[in-house]
């Protein structure tokens, strides 16, 4: 019922005047703070999205004026509030760690200080580093790490984008960028400072034959920075790309091992 509604209001923006849009438009809201619904979902091996549902989030928008928050000394003016009791739903969450209300993290969490937005999702085990993001509608897996300073984009329009996806028992290490839909598949290792864009060209250089990829991480794959030679009509020049080079294993995984200790709650 609430979709139909959502979809309804989508068409026809007179109708967010009305109380039965605000509450369909609300409840959505609170089942995506809970879990209970999602942006994008898992189906064998595609993801698929819930485009009624980033509706329903551009929506929230317009039915919730601007008002002021204060948190201590700290003054801010927003649409929309942030996540709270963490304790109860078994979340750790250093100060200053934000997330916004519509996004869900799940228990057994870590949220260093950092900044989870609206529609992200993040399961169990997981950890966002320090002064890491997760944008808008962000679909993060269990048991991944996000080290410090991490960027994952996020997208809300076109209603048809699909977010970034990291899956299960991924680690994207210090400062790396993943950003317009990418996806990561299960179990991959990006190293430092690593960039994933939708046109980043993803090279295996672990076989004579070259595979490459764009926007997209096989799983178990271990990915570093690389450069490859471009030519432009005022000369050659090295532009960015990534490097398959190698799949993920046991001494890998003792690399690590230290998250381990860090997601112990």
């Amino acid at each position: 019922m609430d979709k139909e509604i959502i979809l309804s209001a989508w068409e026809n923006r007179e109708l967010l005047k009305e109380r039965q849009t605000i509450n369909a438009i609300n409840d959505t809201m609170a089942l995506l703070n809970r879990g209970e619904i999602r942006v994008a979902e898992k189906h064998d091996d595609e993801w698929i999205i819930n485009e009624w549902v980033k509706k329903a989030i551009i929506l929230y928008f317009p039915i919730n004026p601007t008002r002021k928050m204060v948190a201590g000394d700290f003054e801010f003016a927003d649409k929309i509030q942030t996540k709270k009791d963490y304790l109860e739903w078994g979340v750790r969450a250093v100060p200053m760690a934000v997330a916004r209300f519509g996004s869900y993290v799940a228990p057994g969490s870590i949220l260093m200080p950092s900044y989870v937005n609206i529609g992200a999702y993040i399961d169990s085990g997981t950890m966002v580093d320090t002064w890491a993001t997760v944008g808008s509608c962000a679909q993060i897996g269990k048991n991944v790490h996000l080290a410090g300073g991490v960027g994952i984009g996020g997208v809300l329009e076109p209603i048809g984008a699909k977010p970034v996806i990291v899956e299960d028992n991924c680690f994207i290490g210090s400062r790396c960028i993943i950003v317009e839909g990418a996806r990561i598949c299960e179990g991959a290792v990006l190293g430092a400072n690593t960039v994933i864009t939708a046109s980043t060209k993803i090279i295996d250089v672990c076989t004579e034959e070259r595979k490459e990829y764009k926007g997209y991480v096989p799983k178990n794959s271990v990915v570093v920075p690389g450069s490859i030679t471009k030519h432009f009509p005022a000369g050659d020049y090295n532009v960015n790309c990534a490097l398959i080079i190698g799949q993920r294993k046991e001494s890998t995984d003792k690399k690590t091992s230290l998250n381990d200790a860090l997601r112990m709650f």
